[in-house]
């Protein structure tokens, strides 16, 4: 059963910037496409970046270009570096696993089989 647990979440002002990490164990599968998501109050949950095991990427169209999706084979973990924070990124974000030989919507929860717990990022003006 692969495990993810996600840290770097906080508080931060309005244009800052924040790292969040998913460390994964319990498999060895590099390939596997490891996602960040997001709920915040009131809203459906919803994919903010995705990497596979080649390095592509995809991203919401809410984050281009301030949010980063990186990983280190190595340490079985997941980066997601955010800048420019708004106010209505402030979410539980969640790192999410899914196996590379799954087909489908690049944030299609239902194929993702393993979630973190979550890590709280709140921006504040």
């Amino acid at each position: 059963q692969v495990q993810l647990v996600e840290s770097g979440g906080g508080s931060v002002q309005v244009g800052g910037s924040m790292r969040l990490s998913c460390a994964a164990s319990g498999y060895s599968d590099s390939s596997r496409y490891m996602a960040w998501f997001r709920q915040a109050p009131g809203n459906e949950r919803e994919g903010v970046a995705l990497i596979g095991g080649t390095g592509v990427t995809y991203y919401n169209d809410s984050v281009w270009g301030r949010f980063t999706v990186s990983r280190d084979t190595a340490k079985n973990t997941v980066y997601l570096q955010m800048a420019s924070l708004e106010p209505e990124d402030s979410a539980m974000y969640y790192c999410a696993a899914r196996p590379s030989y799954t087909c489908g919507g690049q944030f299609a929860q239902a194929l993702f089989n393993s979630w973190g717990q979550g890590t709280q990022v709140t921006v504040s003006s």
